[in-house]
This record gives structure tokens, C-alpha cells and sequence, in this order.
């Protein structure tokens, strides 16, 4: 991080003779990289003046480059001698890309976060804008048929079903059709698109929004709502222009979607926009197309998921207006919504709304803030509160909202645990979850088994000689992913081929011990043959469109066994699923985080809701060799709710969030002893800038849990303050100490507030 304060001569090099004459104004603008604050420099040549507003994009020189910068204030004087000041070359933007609301969100967010304004903003924009391009014309990309795609005979494409069918679909829009329509109405297509356009049957073009598209136009009628459901939506509809934050508590199946489709009606029934956020990626698909069949007009969809043209043609639908519904992943609370109305954050439980590189910011929590500076209510769902929202809850922060009943009327399953010691495991399942499997295929149900562990195995050992496969970069076992042949880490993406012989003692006898998803689904398919399975993980998942395509499968009961990780966990609608199996999740209940017992209770919570969610019972059974376990217990009797009492007794106690705060620093180094001793420096200056006795303590440093991590050592120093306002003021206080240090540059450090993950 460079120690040069922001602004410098240095920085901005000499003044510039073609600048506006007689003008006093001094533009302050911020420019990706390690500046705190905005860069002083003079306005633009005469000739290309045009009055630039705050959130305009500028074209600025800085040092030997030309970058582009975002126009953040106008001053009328700078701690630098206007001589020493370069102006700016170029306003590319003819109407600011933020409003003033916008810059007031993110500049609260570089400073709670810590984090350079300009590095805040421009993760704020689509990757194209980060260039100095100017802005496309609005519209959606998409593809449509050249001429010789008009012309060609469709048998000509008899030996290859597949484009010709694409052909047909493109066909019925002469006008051509947008990306999320086509993959909507075929499915992922990549393959196809690329052949196509190969034969010149296709081109891409920018297609306009049409009043006349029928998902816009012709909304679909929703169901009754349940008394509970109606009183939440009476609740918030009665915050409607001002800020207010809501906890929707619903238990899985609750019909927490339904309220925020209602509430997102009558926002937009206001001339508002709507912001939905969800934590997954694989959530948005779904999640759209019910929200297109209900609510009127353009969607735009905010993730990483899409190609670099999608997203900034969906970014900047949300930020001219016409986009009257944005959802998307945590990113998609930096866009700009200048009509913003409401804001939903569905799971909000989901440690996925925390970015966890760059600029890591809390997506769950900037949707609060930006509320509150927006002025309008935000809901934040989930059948598994957090501990924050909870306490946030009792403190009166927050309105809490519960729907205590399934939408279906039907009931929650029923919840046991299955004690698996001196059990015989086959495929690791006991007897009794064998048998109830086999007699719901009988009875023509579907089963769910959730095991957060991917891959065929997580050892690999040589039954000789003891070697054990570990990745040369990080303190980690290697993963065994047997269809690809390979060894994997799961932590660093190192791999290698698997070996055919032990590389110590060249033993043939290499054994594969423990179980994920990939043997898991191999057994199965020996244990009940005539069972269609299906696996969802991030391996069987990585082509675009797999996951919703397995998901549709299930729904019209194509699959019998549904087998996965935690991505079967997050808000899917599985209703043919009566039976749930949780397997080998006791790891969890004995981590070293202390947010590890809430993770497994949100976990089991979350899977065990989705049996049962028709008209048919459900039963879930979670394997455990600890049966008597505390957290257990609690689920046992008085579900998630009386779990999460307990909890938050236990964090006031030991006085951990939300009964105080955190930062965490992190350091990286080729060597541990580099990495300590930049924090051991960093600890000694924060000692001395705390009063005694001081409400902001500082723990460490010490090696980070996983100690080697892509051939490099990390260690962190974790700082506790009682008080958030505390922490914050000795965090400014602490910081510019701290990057004045002088070290190495091949150290490199960060700082996380609010931190969700200890590792």
C-alpha cells in the first residue's frame, strides 16, 4: 500500500497551460488505487468545458498515465499550489453516471470499510466503464438472424438438431432477441451461438425493451396471502417513503417470496425501483423468471455470472431508471437505482453477502445504510436470522415480522437425529436411513441428502508407508476428484494428476479415504440402480444453465435422489421432496469460529426445510456420532428460535458480536517471520495511540488458522471494540500509522471490518 499521501504534486505532476483561465474551481476527483482521499486537479481546456457534475467520469493524467477518474467535489482552493495542479483532458460522460445519494453511499462505505474512495467507486462500475469509452446507446445485448440466416433452409441443419433448433427460436424475433430471453427459452447456448455466428447465420445487436413483451405487459394473478403474510406487507407498505428496517422471520416455506413480490409491486405501482438481493448466483435464474411472470416491467440482473456487454447493459437499465426491478448478488447494491423505493435482502442470514477480497463490504449491511440515506424501508428475510439482525431486533433497530406457518398449510418435518455409533455405514448411511430411502422411492417420492463435501474424497494415503497427498502451496490435504483423475485444493485451485503409485515408497496400494459428493453419488447409484440421481455441487454445476436444469428435472419429477453441498440449502422450492438426509455434518459442530455453531443451526435449519413442502409430510434425519450435543438438543426441542436465545446469551457472556465488534488484519509474506513482525509493528502503534484503561483491545499476532496458503505465510491481528463508534475513530486514528510502516514489498496486507471469516 503506498505511504504518499493522496493529492500530491508527485502524484498529478506540472500545471497545464491549456486550462480554463480564471477559473477557481478545483475538481476533486477519485482515481482507482491506493488514495484516501480525492486528487485535486484543475478543469478541463476551454474548448472542451462543459460545467461536469459529481459522478461524472473524467479522463485525468496521472503521473506518466491517462486514467480514468470520478469527479467527486468541486473546491475552490487546494492544499497544493494551483501551479503544481494538471488539469483534466476530458469529460466523458455527458450526465452524471452517480447522483449525489449515490456518492454519499459509497463514500460512507470507504470510510466505514476503511477502504480508498477511488477503489470503492470504481468497484461500483461495470468493467467497460473503468475505460475511458463512452457509453453505449441504451438497450439490451442480444442476437438476431443475418440474411443468410433468413434464407438458409432449416434441413440444412438436420445433422446438427440443436442449432437448428436455436434457428427456429430466432425466427420468431425478427428484431432479435436478448441473451437472458434466449437462454430463458433454450437454455444455455454458447456453443451453439459461437457455430452460428461461425456460418454467419447470426449477428449481435443492442435490442430496445418493447412495451408489448407479455411477461412485462400481462402479470400473472398471486395467490391468497396468509393473515401473517398480509400483515407484513400492510407493515412495510406503511413505511413507504421513508426509511424504516424490517426482519422478515419466516420459517422455511413461509411464503417470504411472496411478500417481497408483493411489496415490490406496489413500489414499483409508485413510480419506485426495487432492489432484491440474493446471495447465490445460482438463486437469480429462479428467482427471475417468477418475478418476471408476476411484476411489470424490465428486469435487470446484477452478478458476476454474466458476460462483460450483459452487465453493463443490465447496470445501466438500473442506472437511467428504466429497469424498474434490479436483482442481484451482493455487487448490486453499489449500482446506481436513482428511483430506489425498496430494498429486499433475501437469506439475509448468508455469509455470501460478505466480499471477502478487494473491497469487502458487507452487502447486507451497505443495503441498511443505503436505505437509511435513501430514505425508503428495507426487508431483510430469513427462516434462520442472524445473530446481528436478532440483536438488532431486541433493540428495537429493527421491526421484526414473523410468519410462524407454511404458506401450503402443510407442516414443518420432523426433525432426528440418527445416532450412527457402532452402526454399519454403507455408502456412509446406517441402516435406517437406507431403509427409509428405499421405501420413499417405493412410495414414488424424492430424497434430498446433503453432504458439504465435494469431490470423491478428501484424503488420499498410501496405505504403506503413511504419505498423504498435501498441496505443495498450502497448509491443506488434497482433494481426490476422481472423474477428472486429479488432486485438488480446495483452497488455493492447485492441482496435480492422480498418482497411480505413492511418490515416497512407490506402493501401489493408495487408498482413498473419507467421502464427498463424487463417491457419494457413485454408491448411490450401486445401492438403488433403477433411482434416477442428480448431484449439485460447484463441479457439476460450473456450465452455465446445469444448476436449473437439474432443478427443473426435480421439480417435474424427473429425479428421485437429489444429492449435493449447500447449494442445495439456499432457497430452492423442491415440492416433491419428503425425505432429507444430512450426513457427516459433526465437524461443524466442533470448529474453532465462533460463528460455527450459528452456521450449523442456520445449515440443518435451512436443508431440513426443504422436505415436506407440499401436501406431503416431510422427515428429516441427520446422522451424528454426537447425539447428545447441546446445539443439537436445542434444534431438537425448540427449533432455530430457541437455538438462537441460547446463543446470544453465551456471545453477551463472552462479550463477542454483536455484543462488540471486530477488525481483523491480515498480513502475507514468503516468510511467517515477515508476516508477524509487520503486525507486531502495527500492534506496538496501536498501543500507543489507546488510552488506559481502553475500550478497543488488540489480540495477537499470530499465524492465521490456515498458516500457508499459495506458497505464502499469513498471520492476523484481530481488534475488538465495545463500541462501533470507538472502533471506527481509533481505526482512522491507527491506520495512516500503520501504511506509513516500512516494509517489504513483498508483504502485503489488509484490513477487514466486521469480519465474517476468521481463517
Amino acid at each position: 500500500m503506498s505511504t504518499e499521501p493522496a493529492g500530491t504534486p508527485e502524484d498529478q505532476g506540472q500545471g497545464d497551460p491549456t486550462a480554463v483561465e480564471g477559473s477557481k474551481n478545483i475538481l476533486r476527483v477519485a482515481v482507482a488505487g491506493p488514495f484516501f482521499e480525492a486528487l485535486d486537479y484543475l478543469p478541463p481546456p476551454r474548448h472542451d468545458w462543459e460545467e461536469p457534475r459529481p459522478g461524472t467520469r473524467l479522463l485525468v493524467p496521472l503521473g506518466q498515465r491517462r486514467q480514468v477518474g470520478i469527479l467527486v467535489g468541486v473546491a475552490e482552493e487546494s492544499s497544493y499550489p494551483r501551479a503544481r495542479l494538471k488539469a483534466v483532458e476530458k469529460v466523458l460522460d455527458p450526465n452524471p453516471l452517480f447522483s449525489e445519494r449515490d456518492l454519499r453511499v459509497l463514500h460512507w462505505a470507504a470510510t466505514y470499510y476503511q477502504q480508498p474512495l477511488g477503489e470503492v467507486l470504481f468497484a461500483a462500475l461495470p468493467e467497460p466503464l473503468r475505460k475511458p469509452d463512452p457509453l453505449p446507446e441504451p438497450g439490451q445485448p442480444g442476437v438476431r438472424l443475418t440474411e443468410a440466416g433468413w434464407s438458409l433452409d432449416p434441413r440444412a441443419l438436420n445433422r446438427a438438431p440443436r442449432q437448428r433448433a436455436l434457428l427456429e427460436i430466432l425466427r420468431t424475433a425478427p428484431a432479435g432477441m436478448t441473451w437472458s430471453n434466449l437462454r430463458l427459452r433454450f437454455g444455455e447456448a454458447g456453443p451453439i451461438l459461437r457455430a452460428l455466428r461461425a456460418k454467419g447465420l447470426i449477428t449481435e445487436v443492442q435490442i430496445q425493451p418493447s412495451p408489448a413483451d407479455p411477461l412485462a405487459s400481462d402479470p400473472a394473478p398471486g395467490p391468497t396471502l396468509t393473515p401473517e403474510q398480509e400483515a407484513a406487507v400492510t407493515a412495510v407498505a406503511a413505511t413507504w417513503g421513508q426509511f424504516q428496517a424490517f426482519l422478515l422471520d419466516g420459517i422455511t416455506g413461509s411464503g417470504k417470496t411472496e411478500v417481497y413480490i408483493r411489496l415490490a409491486e406496489a413500489a414499483i405501482a409508485q413510480g419506485n425501483q426495487v432492489l432484491i438481493l440474493v446471495p447465490e448466483i445460482a438463486l437469480t435464474p429462479q428467482l427471475k423468471m417468477r418475478l418476471q411472470a408476476r411484476l411489470p416491467g424490465p428486469i435487470a440482473v446484477l452478478h458476476s455470472g454474466l458476460s462483460k456487454q450483459e452487465r453493463l447493459a443490465n447496470w445501466l437499465a438500473a442506472a437511467r431508471g428504466s429497469a424498474r426491478l434490479i436483482l442481484g448478488t451482493r455487487s448490486a447494491i453499489l449500482a446506481p437505482i436513482p428511483r430506489l423505493g425498496l430494498i429486499l435482502v433475501d437469506e439475509e442470514h448468508d455469509d455470501s453477502f460478505k466480499q471477502q477480497e478487494g473491497f469487502r463490504y458487507s452487502g447486507r449491511d451497505l443495503a441498511v445504510r443505503r436505505a437509511q440515506i435513501c430514505g425508503c424501508p428495507v426487508v431483510l428475510g430469513s427462516a434462520t436470522p442472524s445473530l446481528e439482525s436478532l440483536r438488532n431486533a431486541e433493540l428495537g433497530r429493527y421491526s421484526r415480522l414473523r410468519l410462524t406457518e407454511r404458506a401450503s398449510g402443510a407442516p414443518l418435518p420432523e426433525l432426528a437425529l440418527l445416532d450412527i455409533r457402532n452402526q454399519p455405514l454403507v455408502a456412509g448411511l446406517a441402516p435406517p436411513l437406507r431403509a427409509e430411502i428405499a421405501a420413499e422411492l417405493q412410495a414414488g417420492n424424492q430424497i434430498l441428502l446433503f453432504l458439504n463435501r465435494r469431490g470423491y474424497a478428501p484424503v488420499l494415503i498410501c496405505h504403506r508407508c503413511g504419505w498423504v497427498g498435501e498441496c505443495a502451496h498450502c497448509d491443506a490435504r488434497l482433494t481426490v476428484h476422481l472423474a477428472a483423475q486429479r488432486l485438488w485444493c480446495h483452497h488455493c485451485g492447485w492441482s496435480s494428476a492422480l498418482p497411480e503409485r505413492c511418490p515416497v515408497c512407490a506402493s501401489l496400494d493408495l487408498r482413498m479415504l473419507g467421502r464427498g459428493t463424487e463417491r457419494l453419488e457413485d454408491n448411490l447409484a450401486k445401492l438403488f440402480p433403477a433411482a434416477r440421481i442428480a448431484r449439485l455441487d460447484r463441479d457439476s454445476t460450473r456450465r452455465q444453465g446445469a444448476l436449473e436444469q437439474v432443478l427443473e428435472a426435480a421439480r417435474r419429477g424427473e429425479i428421485q435422489i437429489l444429492l449435493g453441498t449447500q447449494m442445495l440449502a439456499k432457497g430452492h422450492d423442491l415440492p416433491g421432496v419428503t425425505l432429507v438426509g444430512i450426513l457427516e455434518l459433526d465437524q461443524a459442530l466442533y470448529a474453532a469460529d465462533f460463528r460455527a455453531a450459528e452456521r450449523a443451526a442456520q445449515l440443518i435449519i435451512q436443508v431440513a426445510g426443504r422436505a415436506g413442502r407440499a401436501d406431503r409430510p416431510g422427515r428429516v434425519l441427520l446422522q451424528t456420532r454426537h447425539p447428545d450435543h447441546p446445539l443439537l438438543q436445542l434444534l431438537l426441542r425448540g427449533g432455530y428460535s430457541d437455538f438462537a436465545r441460547a446463543a446470544l446469551a453465551e456471545r453477551a457472556a463472552a462479550e463477542l458480536p454483536p455484543f462488540s465488534h471486530l477488525a481483523l488484519m491480515r498480513t502475507e509474506a514468503p516468510t511467517a517471520g515477515e508476516a508477524l513482525a509487520f503486525l507486531q509493528q502495527a500492534r506496538t502503534l496501536g498501543e500507543q495511540l489507546r488510552p488506559e484503561p481502553s475500550p478497543v483491545l488488540l489480540l495477537g499476532p499470530v499465524p492465521a488458522p490456515l498458516e500457508r496458503r499459495a506458497g505464502r505465510h499469513r498471520a492476523q491481528l484481530l481488534i475488538q471494540g465495545a463500541k462501533r463508534p470507538l472502533l471506527q475513530r481509533f481505526l482512522q486514528d491507527w491506520l495512516p500509522e500503520v501504511r506509513a510502516i516500512r516494509c517489504s514489498r513483498r508483504l502485503r496486507w489488509s484490513l477487514d471490518v466486521d469480519p465474517r471469516d476468521l481463517m
